[in-house]
């Protein structure tokens, strides 16, 4: 009896792309990511392994989308948001490492006003 099975929604970090992402595809896609997992990071900073592991996967994905984004004002934004979906988790050593990857001043600057402790 599979008719009544409810099927669990696929996560938009586990779908897969087809073909490549522009850049502004990609922005939007890590944007919707973040907001996505931010239910995750949240329960990922209580210590619920489950979410912990579904906001991993995000962070993952996000962060390899964030790679192919040739644009460096674009990218740096795109950082910024997987910055704060980090900071929502309690992941410091993976939002200081990104931190350090933005280049653009005025992202750099929003970052550290929105989240102190990275500026240290």
């Amino acid at each position: 009896m599979k008719w009544f099975a409810k099927q669990k929604p696929a996560d938009i970090w586990d779908e897969t792309i087809e073909g490549p992402l522009g850049d502004i595809e990609a922005a939007e896609r890590i944007r919707a990511i973040c907001d996505a997992a931010a239910a995750s990071a949240a329960g990922s900073a209580r210590s619920d392994t489950r979410e912990g592991g579904r906001y991993e996967r995000a962070a993952k994905m996000a962060m390899e989308i964030a790679m192919k984004i040739s644009d460096g004002l674009m990218r740096d934004a795109a950082v910024h948001r997987i910055v704060d979906l980090c900071m929502r988790a309690n992941d410091l050593k993976t939002a200081q490492i990104l931190f350090r990857a933005i280049h653009a001043s005025w992202i750099r600057e929003a970052v550290q006003r929105d989240h102190p402790t990275l500026a240290q």
